[in-house]
């Protein structure tokens, strides 16, 4: 029986080159145009897994789905980590002279911001890098381009005009598999929480002593406005280990303590 996975975006996005890396072809696909349509599929049990992008290297973090981590049920049981290529595309018979605009997603414009200026191009944002390949096949037009994945362009029969045109050739996404089920230990595991600490000199220092305390190593801290009151945050902290592991344990059980809220997102397999 096939995985059935929902990502954000049209056949052929980033989302769906990350699944096929980790899950293989043999999967049904749920695109959505919406995070939160991604994450509902995979609440009420629709699909197995959602995937959903959390950070780049170049551009930083996805705010939409730490804040949609914050108010889902969903646990991450894992990560996918994907070497972004961008590539020009266009319909049949286009050349790169003939361009006078570019489609994709803000990201990838932003990815590709040098590449698009020394060709004089006129960025122009869409909702999904997929969907503007999709887009520029069912206009037909012959004087603008779209960047996206070689799997988007395969998908929409678009020629493919120039490959790799990131800026920098380091460019990676990392991307959470969510489900409603929980990721047992495997002794090279990463969790996730979330937590809140009082407004008040040293709260964060005597938040984040526990894990020096424990030796436990933080791979990433991401401060998120909680939307309540103005400039106060939700801090999003990924560290080394597993709940079930005894320090671990401890070290979320002295952090309950010290802070005002604390949600534990999920423990799973670190990918690299």
């Amino acid at each position: 029986m096939k995985l059935k996975i929902s990502f954000q975006g049209e056949r052929g996005a980033y989302s769906e080159e990350a699944i096929i890396q980790r899950f293989g072809e043999n999967v049904e696909l749920f695109p959505r145009p919406f995070l939160r349509e991604v994450f509902s599929l995979a609440e009420v049990g629709t699909v197995d897994y959602a995937v959903v992008p959390i950070e780049n290297s170049l551009e930083g973090s996805v705010g939409s789905t730490y804040d949609l981590l914050f108010s889902s049920n969903l646990k991450i049981v894992g990560e996918i980590i994907l070497r972004v290529r961008h590539c020009v595309m266009a319909n049949k018979g286009v050349k790169l002279e003939d361009i006078k605009e570019v489609w994709s997603h803000p990201q990838a414009l932003a990815q590709c911001r040098g590449y698009i200026e020394r060709h004089g191009w006129e960025p122009v944002p869409m909702y999904d890098t997929a969907g503007s390949a999709k887009l520029l096949k069912e206009k037909g037009l012959k004087n603008v381009a779209a960047i996206a994945s070689k799997r988007a362009a395969q998908f929409y029969d678009l020629d493919i005009l120039a490959e790799e045109v990131e800026d920098v050739p380091l460019n990676f996404t990392r991307f959470l598999i969510l489900s409603r089920s929980e990721a047992e230990p495997t002794g090279k595991d990463k969790t996730s929480i979330i937590f809140a600490v009082s407004h008040k000199p040293g709260a964060l220092y005597r938040a984040l002593e526990v894990f020096a305390n424990k030796d436990i190593n933080l791979t990433k801290i991401e401060s998120r406005p909680t939307k309540l009151r103005p400039w106060e945050y939700y801090f999003f902290v990924d560290f080394e280990g597993h709940v079930k592991d005894k320090r671990v344990s401890e070290a979320l059980t002295l952090l309950a303590e010290r802070v005002l809220f604390i949600k534990v997102l999920g423990s799973y397999p670190r990918s690299q």
